[in-house]
């Protein structure tokens, strides 16, 4: 139940973000829910196996270059749903950026307090 809810929260969260940041466009909540179940695929399957090519690079640069790996992730995951636009790669690096922060916001919002 709780990745559903976290599912449907960043299909409105990525609804949001495409009416606020140019360069974003999103179809459809349906192609929002398509977009948020392809990212967390993408993060749970892709993901790690580029942290692990690139772990060098991103221990030199400090954890930044996990921002461009974010970013690459957004860009395919537009690439594969169809009806999700991102113009260039610092839209998708921003995008990434405000998805994280208010993905991050509203779960600790949402998170039921087990004591």
């Amino acid at each position: 139940m709780q990745l559903l809810i976290r599912l449907f929260t960043t299909a409105l969260l990525v609804l949001l973000i495409a009416e606020f940041l140019p360069g974003v466009a999103v179809a459809s909540f349906t192609t929002s829910l398509l977009v948020a179940l392809v990212l967390s695929l993408l993060n749970v399957f892709i993901k790690p196996i580029l942290i692990l090519f690139t772990l060098p690079v991103t221990i030199l640069s400090l954890g930044l270059f996990l921002l461009v790996i974010n970013a690459l992730l957004i860009i395919l995951c537009a690439k594969i749903v169809g009806g999700f636009v991102v113009d260039g790669f610092w839209t998708a690096v921003f995008f990434s950026i405000i998805l994280s922060v208010l993905q991050s916001l509203t779960y600790s919002l949402t998170q039921n307090n087990k004591d």
